[in-house]
């Protein structure tokens, strides 16, 4: 089975494993282990921020982040189709008690400066004002577009300007920076805080890092323990993530493999692909008279499978985990269930 489903999938290889058994650690809640320590510094340095902190899930990252950055019944200005806003169970208003005022991003999901102003809030008697503006990169939803570093300091001034602090979901930022050929600190200076996975491209089997500020990082570490994220000898599952830095450098591969996928099943009678950005493609199916289901279950029959990203919406997601010989394998796996 070709499994492009997600970049999630992908399996720990022999040197995440061998650094796992033989990590040193220590109790993380005392700041005693070491490995997580070194893994903090590396990531820090690594998107250009004071301090960084691990933890168990993307998700988590972002309600820290949003937790820390407002005060309870602010709104947080976020994407109409952030994975913050759809993916993440009302997170917000179920861990920090935020509102949320949304906007539309447009092609790679980032707001103009005229936007960030009209979503706005300013607080008073009777409102509770605007704490927080959100940016995703790569946006998820519209088909792993990265957003250049113009937008993202335009929407920072504009947010910045107004009193509000900026998070980013960084989930797949190093699949951002490889496709913008960009600088990840440089990318990132005009935000306070990032959240980014070391599981999915980087393929780590578990964690996250949340970067901004030493102040931003106590604070959050204080929420992580209230959120139940206190981890004691996590150097074990930390090695890995080390590991994981390093295959920052190898993003384009997969950014290569996606672009040839999209390009085979765009082929194909009756579907309709974009060229991808980075490792998501997406996979019109109108013009096969079928819903993203229905192929779906026959794809998974041939061999290979994918996620309904909408009703006639395929996502497809290449990782380290398919080659070439797979890329090939999957197109023909979908030309049979056509």
């Amino acid at each position: 089975m070709i499994d492009l489903r997600s970049d999630t999938v992908t399996t720990p290889s022999e040197e995440m494993r061998a650094a796992a058994a033989d990590a040193e650690v220590g109790d993380d809640v005392y700041g005693e282990d070491p490995t997580v320590n070194e893994l903090e510094r590396r990531a820090a340095e690594a998107v250009g921020k004071e301090a960084a902190m691990y933890v168990p899930t993307g998700t988590m990252g972002n309600q820290i982040a949003a937790r820390v950055h407002t005060d309870r019944g602010q709104e947080a200005l976020v994407e109409a189709e952030s994975h913050v806003y759809k993916y993440e169970l009302g997170g917000f208003a179920q861990h920090s008690n935020l509102q949320v005022r949304t906007y539309d991003g447009g092609a790679n999901g980032a707001p103009t400066p005229e936007q960030v102003r009209d979503g706005f809030v300013a607080e008073d008697l009777h409102r509770a004002g605007t704490g927080l503006l959100c940016l995703e990169n790569t946006h998820n939803v519209k088909g792993g577009v990265p957003v250049p570093a113009d937008d993202v300091a335009a929407a920072a001034e504009a947010a910045h300007d107004l009193g509000v602090p900026v998070h980013v979901d960084g989930a797949r930022l190093f699949n951002a920076v490889t496709a913008l050929d960009a600088d990840a600190a440089e990318l990132l200076a005009p935000v306070d805080s990032v959240m980014f996975c070391l599981s999915k491209g980087l393929g780590a089997p578990v964690g996250s890092m949340l970067a901004g500020s030493e102040e931003f990082v106590e604070e959050a570490r204080r929420v992580r323990k209230l959120m139940g994220g206190g981890m004691r000898q996590a150097g074990v599952i930390a090695a890995p993530g080390l590991e994981a830095l390093a295959n920052r450098d190898r993003l384009h591969v997969d950014h290569e493999r996606a672009k040839e996928l999209a390009a085979g099943l765009d082929d194909l009678d009756g579907l309709s692909v974009a060229e991808p950005d980075t490792n998501i493609v997406l996979v019109d199916t109108t013009g096969t008279g079928e819903t993203a289901a229905a192929l779906l279950e026959r794809c998974e029959q041939e061999g290979v499978r994918g996620s309904e990203f909408g009703e006639h919406t395929i996502r497809f997601c290449t990782h380290l985990d398919v080659d070439d010989e797979d890329v090939a394998a999957a197109i023909d796996a979908v030309e049979r269930a056509l």
